[in-house]
C-alpha cells in the first residue's frame, strides 16, 4: 500500500532495489541527489499509479531502455533524469505510452498530487534556475532530461505532450532540427534546449505556443531569422546567445532579404589595424634596405680608402676625440 517513496538528497548507493516493482500503489519515487549507481529502471514502468519519478544527480549511466511492457509509464506526470550519465537516443518506444502527458483531467486541475494523504515537493529548473514546489497541481507536467549525454534528433512524437508544461533538454549533444511538431505543446511554458548541437531554423509554428513564457536555445547551431510575434516578442538576447548565424530582434544583427545574416562591415579598428600593419610593412622593408645600402657603402668606403673627404672626415673626428680625452686626464 506504499504510495510515496521520498529518500531524496541522502547518500545512498548501489542500485535501485527492483522489489520496488511488488508496490503496485506507488505514486512517487523520488531517489534524487543520492550517489546511486544503475542503468535506467525500465520495470517501474509497470507501475500503474506512478506519477513522479525523481532520479537527478545520481550516477545512473547508460541508455534508456527499450521497454518491453506494452504501455510503460502510463500515469507518469513528472521525470526528471538530470544530471546523470545516461547515453543513447530520447526513449521513442516509451513516450507513447506516457498517456498522462497527453491529456489534462479539467474537472481536477485545482487539486493538489497526493490529496490528504501526503505533500510533495520537488525541484524543477527553468531557464537555468531552480524552483521548489512545495505541492504539485494534480495538472502539473513536467519532463527534464538536462545534463546527460543524449545524442541524436529530438524525436517528434514529443509535440503528442499537449499538456506538458515544462520540458529542459539541455546540455546534451542533441542534434538535427527543432521539431515542427512542437508547435502542438500548447501547455508548454519552459522550453530548454540550450547547449546542444541543435542545427536549422527555428520553426515559425512555435509562435502557436502562445503560453511560452521561459524560452533559451542559446550555444546551438540554428541560423536563419528569429521567429516574431506573440509571445516572441518578449524573449531577450540571452534566450539565443551562442548561434552566430541567427538574426533578427532582439539581436542587433540584421537579416538580409534571404533571411540570413548580413555580413558585417569593416569597422574602423579593422581598417586602421589593416592600415597600421601595411605602415609596418613598409618601414620594415625601408630599414632593410637602408641596412643593405649602408653596409655596401661602408664596405666600398674602407677597402679602398675613397672617397678622400670622408676619410678625412672620419680621421679628424677621431683625432679631435682623442684630445678632449687627453684635457680631461690632465684636469
Amino acid at each position: 500500500n506504499l504510495r510515496s517513496l521520498d529518500l531524496n538528497n541522502n547518500k545512498l548507493e548501489g542500485p535501485l532495489p527492483i522489489s520496488l516493482a511488488k508496490c503496485m500503489k506507488l505514486e512517487v519515487v523520488n531517489v534524487g541527489n543520492n550517489m546511486i549507481s544503475d542503468s535506467f529502471p525500465c520495470w517501474l514502468g509497470s507501475l500503474p499509479e506512478l506519477k513522479i519519478l525523481e532520479l537527478r544527480s545520481n550516477r545512473f549511466y547508460g541508455p534508456l531502455c527499450k521497454s518491453n511492457i506494452t504501455f510503460p509509464f502510463q500515469a507518469l506526470q513528472i521525470i526528471d533524469l538530470s544530471h546523470n550519465e545516461f547515453t543513447g537516443f530520447l526513449p521513442t518506444r516509451i513516450f507513447p505510452g506516457m498517456e498522462a502527458m497527453k491529456n489534462v483531467d479539467e474537472q481536477r486541475r485545482l487539486e493538489y498530487m497526493g490529496g490528504a494523504f501526503y505533500n510533495e515537493s520537488i525541484t524543477v529548473v527553468m531557464k537555468g534556475h531552480d524552483f521548489q514546489l512545495q505541492k504539485i497541481l494534480v495538472m502539473f507536467r513536467a519532463m527534464d532530461f538536462s545534463s546527460n549525454r543524449f545524442h541524436g534528433e529530438i524525436p517528434e512524437v514529443l509535440g503528442n505532450f499537449k499538456s506538458l508544461k515544462v520540458l529542459n533538454l539541455s546540455h546534451n549533444s542533441l542534434t538535427g532540427n527543432i521539431p515542427v511538431s512542437f508547435e502542438n505543446m500548447t501547455a508548454l511554458e519552459s522550453l530548454d534546449l540550450s547547449f546542444n548541437k541543435l542545427d536549422g531554423r527555428i520553426p515559425e509554428q512555435l509562435l502557436s505556443v502562445t503560453a511560452l513564457a521561459l524560452l533559451n536555445l542559446s550555444y546551438n547551431r540554428l541560423w536563419g531569422r528569429i521567429p516574431r510575434g506573440n509571445q516572441f516578442n518578449t524573449f531577450e538576447n540571452d534566450s539565443y546567445i551562442g548561434n552566430i548565424h541567427l538574426c533578427g530582434e532582439p539581436l542587433t544583427v540584421r537579416c538580409s532579404n534571404d533571411g540570413l545574416p548580413e555580413a558585417p562591415p569593416l569597422a574602423s579598428s579593422d581598417h586602421d589595424e589593416t592600415a597600421s600593419r601595411f605602415d609596418w610593412k613598409m618601414a620594415k622593408m625601408g630599414y632593410a634596405s637602408g641596412l643593405v645600402i649602408g653596409l655596401s657603402i661602408g664596405y666600398m668606403v674602407f677597402s679602398t680608402g675613397k672617397p678622400q673627404w670622408f676619410v678625412r672626415m672620419v680621421e679628424g673626428d677621431q683625432q679631435k676625440n682623442v684630445r678632449r680625452a687627453r684635457r680631461r686626464q690632465m684636469r
